[in-house]
């Protein structure tokens, strides 16, 4: 059943030409990834299907009755607005009970019943205010739901939560997304807006890898056609300019088709021209062994352990990814180690003439109110970029920015755009050590490849703070993910990869869905059981009757391993980690084993 059908959609903004003669349809239960370049009209065509925006050129022929949920961006909520009350905007009718156990269930789902139904919107950060806004598109029970970048601000957790939810939907989806990892989880069609296609449009069933293959064949081949018809106006151009003095209509016709030919071979150009953001961070040169080294640091607030006890060592080529849920600490441990704030244990040292740029997630240093020439030469009209003075509209050209929206103020400008921004302004200053918090939010596929490459030939450190788990797991040769132990209680675990998370991520879940273990202490007033207990044979006797110590000594082993994989010539040691980690998890499986055979026999 067809959801939408789009016919020859056109939209622009001034003279500015998004795109036209769009056409393509939605049918029930597709779940549809939509990508393309920044600026390319993705936001925009997603609010014409919302029925925010409206077209310029073309129509709409929607199913009736279609309820469509969309997520925005930056959703949009009513002043002084509570939680519930936000969610509950999306049902039909906020009296129904059914409706008011649907909204309490998303938001249980998304760990906002934790706030308290009368905590305001307003109150919360980015992140929580993208899962009330959610959790309100949830409740309508669309047909539709249209979600523009919804991994932004969301914590790991939550993602991959959104991931189930959209894989598993009976809902049709859309998804605006940077994420590889996340696209190609949650999509079964892609379609990508770019000027390279023809009418800039490009639609291809399956998933994200059979695009990407699908894309690039199409265009090499483009490629290969351009040559080809270059080739041949080359050769009708020659015969136009021999002069020839018949004019039969033969070549009449031949003339006509040359300047046809023509045409073609300017459009082909055209589309494929490759634009590229240049970037180019620079380090400060030879640079010390240890850049940052932190020795037995702790934080807490009011009492709560935000970092436990950790040991850290920050040299050039390190490549550290944190990851955890928001709120766990990942922010903190930042501020520890750059020495913004002072840790409760421990002590944190830096070497001399240590140079560290900061791109903060919410992009707090970049003032609102200034234009991008400003943000960058806020004297005179030249950067000085690696020694070399360059007019700050040439430097800026480097980053895609067009001269509108370089004299555009910051605050008017796109997320993308903001995030280009930053980079120009981080990349003028030199640095040994990078830290970048989320710094892929609002960017598109070619640029964060562009990034990337860059990010690989940077002579510094690195400190990464982002959900994209494929670019965490290209950038990082470290990761500290923040968890809890058996216990609850928090917990840094070093590892070496992305698949090593994985695994110990299925891990925390298992833990926390089973029942608290049996501690060492039993309490004072047990209750009676209710039936009479089996009695033991004498070798399970004998097995309870050693279960303690067994238990001890498994518990011994894996704090043991635990340290060793905290000391910094360990974590320099990607071989040994791995090692270590292969015995963790052992000995892991065993003191579970352990305890459940415990329980059993007891």
């Amino acid at each position: 059943m067809i959801l939408i059908g789009a016919h020859q959609l056109g939209k622009s903004f001034g003279a500015q030409s998004l795109f036209t003669d769009i056409s393509f349809s939605i049918e029930s239960g597709e779940r549809i990834g939509m990508i393309g370049p920044n600026g390319a009209g993705k936001s925009t065509l997603l609010k014409i299907l919302a029925g925010v925006e409206e077209t310029d050129e073309g129509n709409l022929s929607v199913s009736k009755n279609l309820r469509i949920g969309y997520l925005q961006q930056i959703p949009q909520f009513a002043n002084k607005a509570t939680i519930l009350d936000t969610v509950m905007e999306g049902a039909e009718d906020p009296d129904d009970w059914e409706c008011m156990a649907r909204a309490q269930e998303y938001m249980a789902k998304l760990s906002l019943s934790s706030f308290g139904e009368e905590t305001l919107v307003d109150s919360l950060s980015g992140g929580w205010k993208k899962r009330v806004a959610l959790a309100r598109e949830l409740v309508r029970q669309p047909d539709l739901l249209l979600l523009d970048e919804p991994t932004n601000h969301l914590d790991m957790e939550s993602i991959l939560w959104l991931e189930k939810l959209l894989a598993r939907s009976n809902f049709a989806t859309i998804t605006i997304t940077h994420d590889r990892v996340f696209l190609q989880n949650i999509s079964n069609r892609i379609i990508e807006l770019d000027k390279r296609h023809p009418k800039g449009l490009l639609s291809v069933n399956g998933d994200y890898l059979k695009f990407v293959e699908t894309r690039n064949d199409l265009l090499s081949a483009q490629e290969v056609q351009e040559t080809r018809l270059k080739n041949t106006l080359r050769r009708e151009t020659d015969w136009l300019r021999a002069g020839v003095k018949a004019r039969t209509t033969k070549q009449r016709s031949r003339i006509k088709s040359a300047g046809h030919l023509k045409d073609k071979v300017e459009d082909l150009s055209s589309r494929n021209i490759k634009t590229k953001v240049r970037l180019d961070f620079q380090s400060t040169g030879r640079a010390p062994k240890k850049l940052i080294e932190a020795t037995g640091i702790s934080k807490s607030y009011d009492g709560k352990l935000i970092i436990p006890e950790v040991d850290l060592l920050i040299t050039p080529k390190t490549r550290l990814g944190l990851m955890g849920t928001n709120g766990c600490g990942k922010s903190t441990l930042i501020r520890l180690l750059t020495m913004q704030e002072e840790p409760d244990t421990g002590s944190v040292k830096h070497a001399e003439k240590i140079q560290i740029s900061y791109f903060e997630q919410n992009r707090e240093s970049l003032d609102p109110n200034l234009t991008g020439i400003q943000t960058l030469c806020p004297k005179g009209d030249t950067v000085d970029f690696a020694g070399t003075p360059m007019h700050v509209s040439s430097y800026l050209a480097r980053f895609l920015f067009s001269y509108s929206q370089m004299e555009k103020e910051v605050g008017k400008l796109s997320g993308g755009e903001q995030s280009r921004l930053l980079l120009a302004k981080l990349m003028l200053s030199k640095a040994n050590v990078l830290v970048l918090d989320e710094p892929t939010n609002d960017l598109d596929m070619p640029t964060l490849e562009v990034l990337g490459d860059v990010l690989q030939e940077f002579n510094g450190a690195i400190i990464l703070v982002t959900h994209d788990r494929y670019f965490l797991d290209q950038m990082t040769n470290k990761i500290i993910a923040f968890g809890v132990d058996d216990y609850g209680e928090k917990d840094l675990v070093p590892m070496v990869g992305l698949r090593q998370w994985e695994d110990w991520h299925e891990q925390q879940e298992k833990i926390k869905a089973k029942p608290k273990k049996v501690m060492e202490s039993q309490p004072e007033n047990k209750p009676e059981p209710q039936a009479k207990p089996k009695k033991l044979t004498f070798k399970d006797q004998h097995e309870l009757d050693g279960m303690e110590e067994a238990i001890k000594k498994a518990e011994a082993k894996l704090e043991t391993l635990t340290g060793e994989c905290s000391q910094p010539e360990v974590l320099a040691d990607a071989s040994r980690m791995t090692e270590l980690s292969k015995e963790m998890s052992t000995v892991q499986k065993e003191v579970e084993r352990l305890y459940a055979r415990w329980e059993e026999l007891s």
